[in-house]
């Protein structure tokens, strides 16, 4: 009988984490500790021409300083492979002070490791270096016209161009077409905890405290890159202080410490400064996007165009996937996606919450909006015209989908049916009030390999999960002790997660939302096998009450089997045989790449702002999302993330921007006094609405996950409400006070 999973049960990790408790990769204490600090390029394109490092070295404390003269090699550079396909991750084909080369500004040039941080610190600041410059290419515009097509994106893993239909026949075939160009900003991850690795070798042996979001991902990639065997690289994260996707591909300091720790012979810590944040852990890239709407005078989509330019590194092809979800959002016969790439002097972008959709949504959703505006219809009535009962991009059924529901249930709760569409038409003293809506999508993307826990219940009746997931502030811990919970059905306060750490069973980089389903069932089959394990032993016991019992005929409650009037505890088989513990291992096999389902998250989300049109100021009053994110396993804690996806959304439309200097190269706010993100005083009241649909196919559980939902379309339904108060379209993320006045 089911009784954890869904219960808004408070966070294991909660007291540890508020009181200080919970240790981090660069809280971990270790005799001798030594520190690395990175010395980062001034210039964004040419190469160094000449390195003093003589102060440096000078300075008491000092124990080495490498730069590429004296760094040893890497043994082979892994490619570029997202870390949800279970292989080595890194985050660009790259990797530093390997040449003379710059390719970017901030890139890691040299770096200086000493006794304590503070000396580290100022010896980097000794390091005296000379460069030949070029000028960088870093704008849309230094770019457009070395724009090229790529065979393909993110890694090699979606096509550089989607089609289906005929758009040009289906724009001939439109009554009404919209065609707008939106741009955006750079966004960069801000996570609390800066990216962080403690390193130590025993012997040939070497043990990492690495803030990741893949324990696995970084001893694959540091092995590679080392060439070690995974065997004699260990990895382990208790806690991570956020990500957001900075922390989802392995980036050059784990790599980095490791090395440093060779050189001194003693372990090394390697923390990145906040400003070292902007510039070594990707980001999400500023780009433009041209979308075409066609369609007819009833609403129905005859054709949609969507195109994307974006800057990428000299050596990878990534670029958000900002039109997979776009592309499937809305029944459309005639359909075109395509992205165009240049080559700047930027490192390789990467994930950022909700990558590619954040986006992509965005466009299509306003320029949905404007479509119905010239229709003359309700733009949540434009929707549900143009609702997929099927998947657009393949004709295969949806393996769930819930969007109707959520789109009744999102309006009835916001009041949607009251508003005057009339844009301008409700005032209050002097802020003008307007609503808006948009339609949410995230692709269920399972990992491309076998997932795999362990259960373990002791005599004592109390029961033991091991993943090698860390825990980077999605509350997997609790979520998975409820799954265990029912599956072995006994209570929940008996479970706990032992988690981040490479010796336990290898389970893929928690991203793309992907985290809880795959987590769940590799941890609800382990535990449903552990328990029929049980049964199977009770029954076959001659000295057991069920000995002889059908075991289909056993029910288990609190941890005791039962069959008619017969029953045994776990904790009392175990004892009476003598076992301190019996254990399983479950093997969750993903749903393979060809299955013939569309696999999405859906939602509709809902906002109302105020704006003060002589000001420029703009207030969010309230949201409201309504998802349908499959089975839900803590109520609490999805709701959680629901709301910060949310008011990311919000940060995102009105808040968040970087830019590079076009002269320069650099980012020209690289710090959280510059980089502007929502707090507390920006937080409407967030309304949500769940609704959990039943899903067969994605995974043993039905969990789709709400990771990234809850920030898409967030965004458009801000920049549409803003419209409606307004009667201005802004085309563009973040909206400023320049763009009101």
């Amino acid at each position: 009988m089911t009784t954890a999973i869904g219960a808004p049960l408070d966070r294991v990790d909660g007291r540890p984490k508020v009181t200080g408790k919970a240790r981090y990769s660069a809280d971990v204490p270790m005799p001798d500790m030594a520190y690395a600090c990175l010395v980062n390029s001034r210039i964004a394109n040419g190469r160094v021409t000449g390195i003093d490092t003589s102060e440096a070295e000078e300075e008491a404390g000092v124990l080495a300083v490498l730069t590429h003269e004296n760094l040893p090699r890497i043994a082979s550079q892994p490619p570029l492979v997202p870390s949800l396909a279970g292989g080595p991750a890194p985050g660009e084909t790259f990797f530093p002070m390997q040449d003379e080369v710059v390719h970017y500004g901030g890139q890691h040039i040299a770096m200086v490791v000493a006794d304590t941080y503070e000396r580290a610190q100022h010896a980097a600041a000794l390091v005296r270096v000379s460069y030949e410059e070029s000028p960088p290419v870093t704008t849309i515009e230094q770019g457009r016209d070395q724009a090229y097509e790529p065979d393909a994106i993110f890694a090699g893993f979606i096509p550089g161009r989607t089609e289906r239909g005929d758009v040009r026949t289906g724009l001939s075939q439109a009554d009404v077409q919209v065609e707008a160009t939106y741009t955006y900003a750079g966004n960069n991850h801000n996570p609390i905890e800066t990216s962080t690795t403690t390193a130590r070798w025993d012997g040939d042996e070497l043990v990492l405290h690495d803030a990741t979001q893949g324990v696995n991902a970084t001893q694959l990639t540091v092995a590679a890159l080392l060439g070690l065997p995974l065997s004699k690289v260990r990895v382990k994260s208790q806690f991570v202080g956020g990500s957001f996707g900075g922390k989802a591909m392995i980036w050059h300091h784990p790599a980095l410490a490791a090395l440093a720790a060779r050189k001194v012979g003693r372990p090394v810590k390697l923390a990145l400064t906040r400003e070292q944040m902007f510039t070594s852990c990707g980001h999400r890239e500023v780009q433009e996007q041209k979308i075409t709407l066609g369609a007819k005078d009833d609403g129905r989509l005859t054709a949609l165009r969507h195109h994307k330019l974006s800057p990428t590194s000299p050596f990878d092809n990534w670029a958000e996937p900002s039109l997979n979800a776009a592309g499937q959002m809305y029944a459309c016969p005639n359909y075109e996606g395509v992205y165009r790439l240049f080559r700047a002097n930027t490192m390789t972008p990467t994930f950022m919450r909700a990558p590619g959709d954040a986006t992509g949504m965005f466009s299509l959703e306003c320029a949905m909006d404007e479509l119905a505006e010239r229709l003359g219809l309700d733009p949540l009535e434009l929707r549900l015209r143009n609702f997929a009962d099927v998947d657009p991009a393949s004709g295969n059924p949806w393996s769930s989908n819930g969007l109707s529901e959520c789109y009744e249930r999102g309006a009835a709760r916001f009041g949607w049916h009251d508003r005057d569409p009339r844009p301008g038409a409700r005032r209050e003293g002097n802020w003008l009030i307007g609503t808006g809506m948009a339609a949410a999508c995230y692709p269920v993307t399972p990992p491309n390999t076998p997932q795999r826990a362990r259960a373990r219940l002791y005599a004592d009746g109390s029961v033991v999960v091991q993943a090698s997931t860390p825990e980077f502030g999605t509350g997997v811990a609790t979520a998975m002790a409820q799954v265990a919970a029912d599956a072995l059905a006994v209570p929940v306060d008996r479970c706990r997660l032992e988690k981040g750490d490479t010796d336990f069973p290898q389970i893929a980089a928690a991203v793309a939302s992907s985290g809880a389903g795959m987590i769940s069932a590799a941890v609800h089959l382990a535990a449903t096998a552990l328990r029929d394990q049980l049964i199977a032993q009770a029954v076959a016991d001659s000295t057991s009450p069920l000995h002889g019992a059908n075991p289909a005929d056993v029910v288990v409650r609190d941890g005791v089997m039962a069959a008619g009037s017969a029953s045994e505890s776990y904790a009392d088989l175990l004892r009476r045989n003598l076992q301190p513990d019996a254990e399983a291992m479950g093997t969750w096999n993903p749903p393979p790449p060809d299955t013939p389902y569309g696999m999405a998250t859906f939602g509709a989300q809902f906002a109302e702002v105020a704006v003060d049109p002589e000001l420029g100021l703009i207030r969010v009053r309230r949201m409201t999302g309504a998802f349908a994110p499959g089975r839900v396993l803590n109520s609490k804690t999805v709701r959680s993330q629901l709301m910060g996806g949310m008011l990311w959304g919000l940060g995102q439309a009105l808040l968040e921007s970087n830019h590079m200097h076009p002269a320069t190269g650099r980012w020209v706010n690289s710090s959280l006094g510059e980089y502007l993100v929502a707090v507390n005083a920006d937080a409407p009241d967030v309304d949500i609405e769940i609704i959990e649909v039943e899903d067969g196919v994605v995974n043993p559980l039905g969990v789709k996950g709400v990771g990234e939902i809850g920030q898409v379309g967030a965004n458009a339904a801000i920049a549409n409400a803003v419209h409606h108060a307004t009667g201005r379209r802004v085309r563009k993320m973040p909206i400023t006070i320049e763009d009101i006045i």
